[in-house]
């Protein structure tokens, strides 16, 4: 079965975007289309967060402004509704993204075929389970489980230019005018940008399809 081609930019520390994969995953479901293939491309909420990563509150204090815990509760009911039991009371540091989509792009169809299971598996280690998906060894425990060799991960990690590659994708993610994540493409060219409801991307997916 053809299905159209289904691109995702994301960031594996934003909230939405796992919320909106969840909801992409199950207008997917809806639509008989389970298997067609998401191109996960990367994109950071905050380059300049340091290699060590910061403390969140901290971070988000100072960018907004006040207590980030009502945004937080917000964020996890829209979660929860989704099937998602994220609880930000386990999330304490906001990593630098890069050497994590830098795993994520080197999962590629063309690589290791493992791309969204390793997306997701990310999304889930910092979500639900709080770890740092800044560091060196928990990425690499993450990738061995999604088709990655321990030391060929951790070379990967310490590539200069496949980090620089993966740095100037994200950077021309913003030039193409995408502000905000996570931004979906479908068919090349019918873009839905946010965490749609379900319906939304089952109507855009009909509309790529011709259908």
């Amino acid at each position: 079965m053809t299905f159209p081609s289904i691109e995702l930019i994301s960031d594996v520390i934003c909230p939405w975007c796992f919320i909106g994969l969840r909801r992409l995953e199950d207008a997917l479901a809806e639509e008989g289309a389970a298997s067609a293939p998401i191109t996960f491309h990367p994109y950071q909420l905050d380059p300049s967060t340091p290699p060590e990563g910061a403390d969140l509150r901290e971070r988000l204090a100072a960018k907004y402004g006040g207590d980030p815990e009502a945004m937080f509760q917000r964020v996890e009911q829209a979660a929860r509704e989704s099937g998602i039991p994220l609880d930000f009371s386990k999330v304490r540091r906001t990593p630098n993204t890069l050497k994590a989509h830098t795993l994520i792009a080197r999962a590629g169809a063309s690589d290791k075929g493992t791309q969204h299971a390793l997306a997701k598996a990310l999304f889930e280690a910092y979500f639900l389970e709080g770890k740092d998906i800044g560091a060196d060894a928990v990425l690499v425990e993450i990738a061995s489980a999604h088709g990655f060799d321990r030391a060929e991960a951790q070379a990967l990690l310490e590539d200069r230019a496949a980090l620089d590659s993966t740095r100037a994708e994200a950077e021309a993610m913003s030039r193409r005018g995408i502000r905000g994540v996570p931004f979906t493409i479908f068919g090349g060219s019918l873009a839905v940008s946010g965490a749609q409801p379900v319906d939304n991307f089952c109507q855009a997916f009909r509309r790529a399809r011709g259908t």
